[in-house]
């Protein structure tokens, strides 16, 4: 059978292609573009929460009234493989050896702390058994076990890496008030009372400072350790009325501006030719702005001088009483300041404080943002940050903050009006043309912040975030 030539089809033939395809039509057409994105850009909810004040001459002094203070609460270690060494002039840190600066004596002490490694469970020390001994706690975490009200055991607090207990054993007999248990497995530097005594025989200048720490009265202070005010109330006739004043820090802390800053450049060329449809140099500009932005909030959370974290008050810093971030956790860390405004946290650690509460049958309530829903718990909404670090232990913290400069909180510190100023406190300036006819600009932010009292900042410490039930 004879076919037509031109109406033969041939296998493996591909269908002719009638009309114009779209890869070369592409080139007489002009594409909807975005502008360029950026992954790195959060949420930045704690530069959108923070109020802000203005700091005239770039140092904003925090006066407050005078408070004494035995140390920061924690205590140092080094660690060389497997073993720890407490750093001997972090030894200060103990009530009973604050201001002793023999370096050689503290070496000897320091020598002297035997370390020991506990399971999970174990009891350190009982109630009622005589206390002979200090304990530094240089890695895991400690339940402090004491009677409940109705005679039951109740767990009155945790203690975490840095802390100790026992320092009373140094300046007299007593006896444990509460017992120590191990909530995880732990790594323990104990120092006893013999060694101390034995050390003391020979440095007079030791047994002196013992002798005058377990003699010296105590100042009067108030509960948060501020200077205590005299006053009468509740008399009647012709009593006589105290006299008083309010004593104030000698040495005020002083928060200076911290500054984050960058060159952007730009080749004339890409600025001259290629500005359609957008602008290159705003675009540039537009991504330096938001990570500048992105680093200032991480400043602001970790940094050593002014960071949340690094500043907190140590008597403000709680632990998880089993290492999840449950409803309980969260209500202990509102119980110690009035006025909570908010919560930080890594989204990690919301989604953990979720679970515990899907376990517990608790849904908590959502309010509406600036058009997002953001959880809350007992009303004090709970926003993101994942500035927030989680070690490699899974482990992470929350913050609560109450803020404002008039309740005496938390408040971001940055002064507006500087030359060149295109957001409040960030400047752009044009620093010329080189040789190479590139475009230079010095973009800089000034910020920080400041702590007005302690209890303005608490955290919640050590929080897991990767246990599921």
């Amino acid at each position: 059978m004879s076919v037509d030539s031109d109406q033969e089809v041939r296998a493996g033939d591909l269908p002719r292609q009638q009309s114009l395809g779209t890869s070369a039509a592409r080139n007489l057409a002009t594409t909807t573009k975005s502008v360029p994105q950026m992954q790195e850009i959060s949420s930045r909810w704690l530069l959108r929460m923070l109020p802000w004040v203005q700091v005239k001459g770039g140092t904003y002094r925090v006066n407050r009234r005078l408070s004494y203070e035995l140390g920061d609460g924690r205590v140092t270690f080094v660690q060389t493989g497997g073993r720890a060494e407490v750093i001997p002039a972090e030894l200060g840190e103990l009530p009973v050896l604050r201001g002793y600066t023999d370096d050689a004596v503290l070496s000897e002490l320091a020598s002297r702390c035997e370390q020991r490694e506990y399971p999970a469970g174990t009891v350190l020390v009982t109630a009622g058994d005589p206390q002979d001994m200090v304990f530094l706690l240089a890695h895991g975490r400690v339940q402090k076990v004491g009677a409940g009200p109705y005679g039951d055991e109740a767990v009155l607090g945790a203690l975490a890496d840095g802390c100790y207990f026992g320092e009373a054993a140094l300046t007299g007999d007593s006896v444990w008030e509460s017992s120590y248990r191990t909530a995880t497995a732990c790594t323990v530097l104990t120092l006893s009372r013999a060694d101390v005594d034995n050390l003391a025989e020979r440095a007079q200048s030791l047994r002196a400072h013992l002798d005058g720490a377990a003699t010296v009265p105590q100042q009067r202070t108030n509960k948060y350790g501020e200077a205590a005010i005299d006053l009468a109330a509740g008399h009647v006739g012709e009593a006589v009325i105290p006299h008083t004043y309010v004593d104030y820090e000698a040495s005020p802390r002083e928060y200076e501006l911290s500054v984050a800053q960058t060159v952007l450049k730009v080749h004339s060329r890409v600025a001259d030719l290629y500005n359609q449809p957008m602008n290159q140099t705003e675009q540039q500009l537009r991504l330096t702005v938001e990570a500048l932005r992105e680093r200032q909030e991480d400043e602001l959370v970790n940094n050593r001088e002014f960071g949340l974290l690094a500043n907190c008050d140590y008597g403000q810093r709680l632990q998880p009483h089993d290492g999840v971030p449950s409803p309980d956790d969260m209500d202990e860390l509102l119980s110690r300041r009035r006025g909570s405004k908010l919560f930080l946290a890594h989204p990690r650690a919301i989604a953990a404080f979720g679970r515990e509460c899907n376990k517990r049958g608790l849904v908590p309530e959502s309010i509406d943002v600036a058009g997002n829903r953001i959880p809350t718990w007992r009303g004090v909404p709970i926003f993101p940050c994942n500035k927030i670090p989680v070690s490699d232990a899974r482990t992470t913290s929350i913050i609560c903050m109450r803020t404002g400069e008039d309740e005496q909180g938390v408040i971001g510190l940055r002064q507006s009006g500087i030359p060149d100023e295109i957001e409040p406190s960030l400047s752009v300036r044009f620093m010329g043309i080189n040789e190479q006819a590139i475009i230079s600009y010095l973009v800089t932010a000034y910020y920080s912040a400041a702590i007005l009292v302690p209890d303005a900042l608490g955290v919640l410490e050590n929080v897991e975030v990767s246990r599921w039930h």
